[in-house]
């Protein structure tokens, strides 16, 4: 038969070896109280029974028989613990307590007329205050006096009997209290596991059946239940951001290659017309499909990218950090692009501080600002210039920024800019998907930074106002 649940929960079990290891040591404890106490009873009553043995000898051999007769005599009169026989020396009793002695054994004789005493525990019939028949254990001595006379002296251990039954029943009885409380509180805290586990497991469940919403409840205790609460409800939290930037992703990627997809058709249905009426050949129309396609792929890789760091950011952290010198990036890129500025006619330079150490993915970090770069090669007149800085703010923040004397941007378009797919008038004529600025964003936002546009160095010769754009992320360790 299959037990209850709540009784095969760990903590009951647990309860229970508790409760059996307790009575475990309950029972040595006892055991331990009840040998003590009736070795103390025994120590003692032989001390007694020594003594008293002791006086009676004593009077004996100071004033004789007589005087030790009528000394035993006196005793049993007035009562008292002790246990007496007086024997002549052919075992006939003289005087006593007791009609026979317990001890059967004939003492040995020292050679100066008196025995080595011979001690024996024994039992006797007595009846106790209410009447009832009683057989205490006792111990006694005897010996035979130098007369010939055999001396016995015992005493009851009725009373200690009596008190380490009263003792061992108590300790029993609370053993008994003990246990049955010990199966209560294991019945207990079962049970108020087995509601806290059922909570969790209905969260669990929750989740299962896909309402990634569903929390567990945090009593704000301190306890380990509210520890695990806190780490199912975080665990909870970062799958239903990354459910959501899945979901966002692939909503994305449906929505912004719409376009780009229209516009690759259109332009391989135009190349198969121009192909047909004679106007190119399949090589060039092919070679127009392949650099679609190209165009088409990198466009999905961007989005991808940014779908990547926005769950990123949604997660609190960059993906993949890495602590680096944001410098020698900088050193890089400058290195990367001045060759393509005077291709183009463009003066380029670069002021970069050092010692700019950053937590950041690297790759992303560099696309980022090969992008603002980029623009700022591509939207500058020949005869212009582009600048490229690296430093520390006051802040503390890391800092690059990228100033160029091309159009600029209006500042009502600024925040406009950095969306998805938005391109400018002035831009249309520029290769591009218009989501060179929303990767970099994207990239701002997964590492805890931001983008800033500001209007350029102004307008000069009939050229600018020009732009700058800053790139603005934390140190390392702030």
């Amino acid at each position: 038969m299959k037990l209850p649940s709540l009784l095969r929960r760990t903590p009951f079990r647990l309860t229970l070896l508790f409760v059996a290891l307790f009575a475990a040591a309950a029972s040595a404890v006892l055991a331990y109280v009840y040998v003590a106490s009736a070795n103390e009873a025994r120590a003692k009553t032989q001390a007694d029974v020594t003594t008293e043995f002791e006086v009676l000898t004593g009077i004996y051999r100071e004033r004789g028989k007589d005087a030790l007769n009528a000394a035993l005599v006196d005793r049993t009169i007035r009562g008292g613990p002790y246990l007496y026989i007086l024997m002549d020396a052919g075992g006939g009793l003289i005087t006593g307590n007791l009609t026979e002695s317990p001890i059967a054994v004939v003492p040995a004789d020292q050679g100066d007329g008196g025995t080595v005493p011979v001690w024996e525990t024994f039992t006797y019939t007595d009846n106790d205050a209410r009447g009832r028949v009683i057989r205490p254990q006792s111990l006694g001595v005897q010996a035979r006096l130098a007369g010939g006379e055999v001396l016995f002296v015992g005493e009851s251990m009725g009373d200690t009997e009596a008190y380490l039954s009263r003792l061992t029943r108590a300790l029993w009885a609370a053993m008994g209290i003990v246990l049955l409380l010990g199966l209560a509180g294991g019945l207990l805290v079962s049970r108020n596991l087995e509601r806290a586990m059922g909570r969790l497991k209905t969260v669990v469940a929750a989740v299962e059946d896909g309402d990634l919403k569903a929390r567990a409840r945090v009593r704000n205790g301190g306890d380990e239940w509210d520890e695990l609460g806190q780490g199912l409800n975080g665990m909870l939290d970062r799958l239903e951001g990354s459910m959501a930037s899945i979901r966002h992703a692939g909503d994305a990627i449906a929505h912004d290659l719409r376009s780009p997809l229209t516009r690759m058709r259109a332009k391989l249905e135009v190349a198969l017309i121009d192909a047909e009426a004679g106007k190119i050949d399949g090589t060039e129309a092919l070679e127009l499909a392949l650099s679609e396609a190209d165009d088409l792929l990198k466009t999905f890789n961007t989005v991808l990218a940014i779908a990547r760091l926005q769950a990123a950011a949604g997660a609190g952290r960059a993906p993949d950090p890495a602590v680096f010198d944001a410098a020698d990036l900088a050193a890089d890129m400058a290195e990367l692009y001045e060759p393509a500025s005077e291709d183009k006619g463009l003066e380029f330079s670069s002021e970069i501080d050092r010692g700019l150490m950053v937590n950041a993915n690297q790759p992303f970090l560099a696309q980022a600002l090969a992008n603002i770069i980029d623009n700022a090669i591509k939207y500058t007149p020949v005869g212009g210039a582009v600048m490229l800085r690296a430093r520390r703010r006051a802040s503390g923040e890391i800092e690059f920024s990228v100033t160029d004397t091309g159009p600029g941007v209006p500042e009502e378009d600024r925040e406009r800019v950095i969306q998805r797919f938005v391109r400018l008038d002035n831009s249309r004529t520029e290769p591009g998907s218009g989501l060179g600025l929303s990767l970099v964003g994207a990239v701002m936002e997964a590492h805890g930074g931001r983008v800033t546009l500001d209007e350029g160095p102004g307008a000069f010769e009939g050229s600018g106002p020009g732009l700058r754009v800053a790139l603005v992320l934390p140190a390392a360790g702030a």
